[in-house]
């Protein structure tokens, strides 16, 4: 492989990991390294570099490549995050023109598109936006049910002007799951908000260009796709419209779930695998077609014009996809193959794939923050290394044909090595990104890659550029008996391994252990890579000593989630909020960081009250991990109670006096009072559970959404209970709670208030905030600045930690002063 362009790789993966950008002249520094590149390479017989295939030389090829790496992707993240929404324009009313590019794509709500607003806007030129346009005008307006119409029908060109509210691009900080400012980053996102209820927003007309012009073609397939192809009759049209155009929003998340559970996920997007497939293809169809024409050949040989057509195909289609970053991976490699095979120069595929890294990189340097881009690029270098490194050339001469039983067997021989290497060589990956790998992938891909790569996908592309009777229905029967059996495999017992995330350590480890098992045969200490395995596959996660609690409030948006872990036991405290009806909290946020962190099993749930701010993400936790006991405080005939409560294994209504201990941790329920749940109150806030959590002199405090008036109670029933170490701040920091006397009465040295980015409520309210800080000095805190907030709690007494100090990146939002 070539050792300077993986030096530049180098470079670029570690600028990634800055938790700043550095502040010196970056134009300066590329300059430097291309004029040490440019010495090196124009005059390699410098008196220190004219030893043959020097050493030294290539060294510093490879450092001068490293800084050119650096370089390179912090000038482009220089210029990206220059390019973010100005903080002074958050939460104004801004009335900005702008083009729709891509897809828009339909949720629960409303759609969401992306808008580039014009070049000559005053205020916010040229800037990329994400935006969601909901069925009731305003999220603060309360419209008549008459008013609440759907946005109109969106298209790709069309240009609009609009009133939006927006913000700097913002996500979840949990030190797990997924990167949502590493992906708008990527996508050079300037902001996201949603779209005003004004008079004014009115479409001006189109503006097409190439871009727009290939998403109008996407948006057409994709919507007869669905003329064709009914939702009600047809559940798997999603994955057709998937495989044509790259619309993955398109399949619901039911199916995806099914997907993972079978490691089929790569087969039901455009991935390098479907690319590869259509130019092939494509180039197999035009060598025949070629060789039958007769003066074809003599003008330029039948190789050349397949090479030329199966490039063109992978060109096309990866257009068709929305130029993703698989199949622009996928299409650089290709482009590297067709330049060797054209050129009849003998090129080993490991420096075609160190090639198909440059173009990659050069047009993404946020690449490699996807777990994508390592998925693919280790599986095609692990299958290149167990291969013994076979190179690209027109020299050979075909091999003397074998009978078919011997070819398919053959066929059959390296299909499966070619499966076995590839789930080994991402195993490591994974475990490190998702916490699971798939037991039933070997079986299930060996039925779904051949079906859907070879078959679905070219009647689904047929299907889209010729709309003929049969073809989009063959195609969906065909998905119909594979959907049956993924799904057969998905529900065995065991389909899924879901161990805790590896250590970096455990990761270095396997990677070296792969690199041993993939060396070619015979070659000594082979062996050796199973042992390098086992740290892995081995290696739990740490827990607390008996005697302290380790408690997270988790960065879940304007909600509450809150994670208890003792030594053996483990607590969830609310369950975070709903988002819509794709997706809420306990599916993205709060399962993922149980899972990352090794929670098997709850022993207890609690869900504090009905508001779906607090028990929007149960659902889904109920659904993954099996609850040993649910306290709640769902009034006893609500949908909620009917849903949620059969779901785990014991239930009890929550209640003031319930206490219980735990490896040294006294937990103690203080309110809502015994027989409160049994007589609903008008508002859910007033049955809010609030649990202390004690060791010793020490404690920590968690109270949901209690008012003023549930404090006072508390005051007159509990006072000598309520002073706390720490305390989650009532009801996000509203003026409805936190009343003078009740924090004069806790006296917290760390004060936590979980809230939303900007939410709509303004909390937490600054009046709120100043009573808090009025006290003793406290730390205060807030989710949507600082991130998860882990608080250690044992004979010592409670020390915090917040997500964004512990693991910062340049893209995060900076940390202001500790003062909400």
């Amino acid at each position: 492989m070539n050792l300077p362009i993986l030096a530049f790789t180098a470079g670029i993966v570690l600028l990634q990991q800055q938790e700043a950008l550095p502040v010196w002249p970056w134009l300066w520094l590329l300059g430097a390294a291309l004029a040490v590149l440019g010495v090196l390479t124009i005059h390699p017989t410098l008196p220190v570099l004219r030893a043959p295939r020097s050493q030294v030389r290539q060294l510093a090829l490879c450092l001068a490549a490293l800084a050119l790496g650096f370089a390179w992707a912090g000038w482009r993240a220089d210029l990206r995050l220059a390019s973010r929404l100005p903080a002074a324009l958050e939460g104004e009313d801004l009335q900005l023109r702008g083009t729709i590019a891509g897809l828009p794509q339909s949720f629960g709500r409303g759609q969401r598109f992306t808008l580039v607003t014009d070049e000559d806007d005053p205020r916010l030129p040229g800037a990329t936006l994400h935006v969601s346009w909901y069925q009731r005008p305003s999220e603060t307006t309360a419209e008549p049910e008459s008013r609440r119409n759907p946005p109109p029908d969106l298209l790709p060109g069309q240009h609009w002007q609009l009133l939006l509210r927006l913000k700097r691009p913002h996500g979840h900080a949990n030190g797990s799951g997924f990167d949502y400012e590493a992906w708008l980053l990527e996508r050079g996102v300037d902001g996201t908000g949603y779209v005003r209820d004004s008079p004014e927003n009115r479409l001006l007309g189109n503006r097409h260009s190439p871009g727009t012009r290939i998403e109008a073609l996407r948006h057409a397939v994709h919507q007869g796709f669905q003329e064709r192809l009914p939702a009600a009759d047809h559940p798997y049209a999603g994955i057709l419209s998937a495989l044509a155009v790259g619309d993955q929003q398109a399949i619901p998340g039911e199916q995806w779930k099914v997907f993972a559970a079978t490691g089929t996920t790569h087969l039901m997007s455009i991935s390098g695998l479907h690319v590869t497939m259509v130019a092939g293809l494509a180039a197999w169809l035009m060598g025949r077609l070629w060789r039958r024409l007769p003066r074809l050949p003599e003008i330029w040989p039948a190789q050349g014009g397949a090479i030329l057509a199966g490039w063109s195909a992978a060109l096309a289609y990866t257009l068709l996809a929305g130029a993703a970053v698989p199949a622009l991976r996928t299409l650089s490699m290709l482009s590297g193959a067709a330049l060797a095979l054209l050129s009849r120069r003998h090129v080993s595929s490991g420096h075609i794939l160190s090639f198909a890294l440059l173009p990659v990189l050069l047009l993404d340097p946020w690449a490699p923050l996807s777990p994508g881009f390592w998925l693919s690029f280790v599986a095609v270098a692990a299958l290149l290394l167990a291969a013994g490194g076979d190179t690209a050339s027109t020299s050979a001469s075909p091999a003397q044909p074998l009978p078919l039983r011997q070819r398919l067997g053959q066929m059959l021989k390296r299909w499966g090595l070619a499966q076995a290497v590839a789930s080994l060589a991402t195993l490591p990956l994974l475990l490190a990104y998702f916490q699971q790998f798939s037991l039933v992938s070997p079986l299930a891909n060996a039925l779904a890659i051949p079906l859907v790569s070879l078959v679905v996908t070219p009647l689904a592309l047929l299907a889209a550029v010729l709309p003929l009777p049969g073809l989009a229905e063959g195609a969906h029967a065909l998905l119909s008996g594979l959907m049956g059996i993924l799904e057969a495999l998905a529900a065995l017992p065991g389909a899924r391994w879901l161990p805790p995330a590896p250590d970096t350590l455990s990761l270095l480890l396997a990677a070296l252990g792969c690199s041993f098992l993939f060396l070619p045969r015979g070659w000594p200490g082979r062996w050796l890579g199973l042992c390098l395995l086992l740290p892995l596959l081995a290696t739990p996660q740490p827990r607390p000593p008996p005697g302290a609690a380790w408690v997270t409030v988790l960065d879940v948006g304007q909600g509450l989630a809150v994670a208890v872990r003792t030594a053996d036991h483990t607590l969830l405290y609310d369950a975070g909020p709903y988002y819509s009806p794709e997706s809420d909290a306990g599916e993205r946020l709060v399962v993922p960081w149980l899972r990352a962190m090794g929670v098997e099993r709850l022993d207890t749930m609690v869900i504090t009250h009905r508001d779906w701010d607090h028990s929007g993400g149960a659902r889904s936790v109920l659904e993954t991990l099996p609850v040993e006991q649910l306290i709640d405080s769902l009034p006893p005939d609500s949908p909620e109670a009917r849903e949620l409560q059969p779901r785990a294994r014991q239930r009890q209504a929550c209640a003031a006096g319930q206490r219980w201990q735990w490896e040294g941790i006294t937990l103690a329920m203080l309110h809502p009072p015994p027989g409160r749940v049994e007589m609903p109150e008008s508002k859910a806030n007033h049955q809010s559970c609030v649990l202390k959590i004690s060791r010793g002199e020490h404690s920590i405090l968690l109270t949901s959404d209690i008012e003023a008036a549930d404090e006072a109670r508390l005051l007159a029933d509990a006072a000598a209970e309520l002073r706390s170490t720490a305390l989650v701040a009532p009801h996000h920091g509203s003026r409805t709670s936190s009343t003078p006397a009740f924090v004069a009465a806790i006296q917290a040295r760390e004060v936590i208030f979980p809230v939303g980015y900007r939410n709509r409520f303004g909390h937490p309210k600054a009046d709120v905030v100043a009573r808090y800080a009025a006290q003793a000095s406290p730390r205060l805190w807030r989710t949507d600045r600082d991130g998860a907030i882990s608080l250690v709690l044992d004979d010592q007494g409670v020390t915090a930690e917040a997500q964004r100090q512990r693991h910062p990146r340049y893209w995060h939002e900076p940390r202001m002063e500790n003062a909400p």
